[in-house]
């Protein structure tokens, strides 16, 4: 697979940016930039784009690249969490209803269903509201909302395993049944669940930047991409890069999650 992405430009620069992206995030924006994130400097408000800040300034004179970089973390780690979360409800959901089958996937997926007729964004808020502001409560909102998908896909990747040969061999040697889920039915979901998972992860830096930017996020004084693009829109005529570059960076890390999330999506097709 390396190789292979090796040879595809696009991937590649997916996952480059990705990395790089990660590694900026854990430096963190003192190291980086030379700037704390929270430090004003009055004598540089709204100042350009420069070799002395990269990004500019804000209205108290907080450089941009450094607040960029803090948004950054905060926005992955939304994302990150989130998917945790969406991933153990959804799997446990999925590959109980898929395995036990009859009457309880019956009953399980009917639940899915009448979820899925709600709106997922009415959802978040909702819950958003209810929990209050906060970055537990954000992901946790968001991953309670988005494991239906999960829970769709591993039920049927399950169905689909556990009549194999192999299977039938484990429980013909007297393998119990959460045995033969855990050890033999769910590590061969993996690959499927792995390019799930890399889709999903742009799908919450989406909702975490649209929570902020409606003011239901991250409250000050933290910033993440979406509520520094909120703040952006405020001050739109006079300095419109305060919008621009963390809307640009939103909408690049997305961008570089779904072209890595399709390749590797090809890569598990080809490989079954």
């Amino acid at each position: 697979m390396w190789l292979r992405l090796l040879r595809n430009l696009l991937p590649l620069l997916s996952v480059v940016y990705l990395l790089t992206l990660v590694v900026v995030c854990i430096a963190g924006p003192k190291l980086v930039t030379g700037y704390d994130p929270d430090e004003t400097n009055y004598d540089v408000t709204y100042a350009k784009p420069s070799s002395d800040h990269w990004a500019g300034t804000d209205a108290l004179g907080r450089d941009m690249a450094a607040r960029l970089i803090t948004g950054g973390r905060i926005s992955l780690q939304i994302a990150l969490a989130a998917s945790i979360i969406s991933l153990f409800v959804g799997v446990t959901w999925g590959s109980v209803a898929g395995y036990v089958g009859r009457r309880t996937d019956a009953v399980m997926m009917r639940m899915v269903d009448v979820l899925y007729g709600v709106p997922t964004i009415l959802v978040v808020i909702l819950l958003m509201v209810y929990l209050d502001q906060g970055i537990r409560n954000i992901y946790i909102a968001i991953g309670l909302t988005y494991w239906l998908n999960m829970a769709r896909l591993t039920r049927a990747q399950v169905m689909s395993i556990k009549h194999r040969e192999y299977v039938e061999a484990a429980r013909g040697l007297g393998a119990t049944g959460g045995r033969i889920l855990i050890r033999h039915i769910l590590p061969n979901t993996a690959g499927v669940v792995l390019v799930a998972l890399t889709l999903f992860i742009p799908e919450a830096i989406f909702m975490e930047a649209f929570l902020s930017y409606i003011g239901l996020g991250v409250p000050a004084p933290d910033a993440s991409w979406g509520s520094l693009a909120a703040e952006g829109a405020r001050n739109l005529r006079a300095a419109p890069y305060l919008m621009l570059y963390p809307a640009a960076v939103i909408c690049a890390t997305m961008l570089a999650f779904n072209i890595a999330g399709d390749w590797i999506a090809q890569q598990v097709e080809n490989q079954k």
